[in-house]
């Protein structure tokens, strides 16, 4: 498995739908950035603000990161 390294801050999470198919979703704001190692594998899209990843559970977390668009786009590109 391969895995690039970014920096995270604050994400929306996922959790599924409720009965009237309806986003069920949980905001989570940070204080301060961290750094994380990231599977290449479960990277479903990338915007210029925010990387989409695929959970457990069929979860899936937008996370803001901090590196410029062209900087994530060439790490999952090599």
């Amino acid at each position: 498995m391969k895995f690039i390294e970014l920096t995270l801050k604050s994400h929306t999470i996922v959790h599924g739908f409720d009965a009237r198919n309806q986003e069920i979703v949980e905001e989570v704001k940070v204080e301060k950035a961290s750094r994380k190692l990231v599977a290449i594998e479960r990277v479903l899209s990338v915007s210029e603000n925010y990387i989409l990843i695929k959970y457990a559970y069929d979860r899936v977390i937008y996370w803001e990161y901090e590196e410029d668009f062209e900087t994530v786009k060439n790490l999952l590109s090599s």
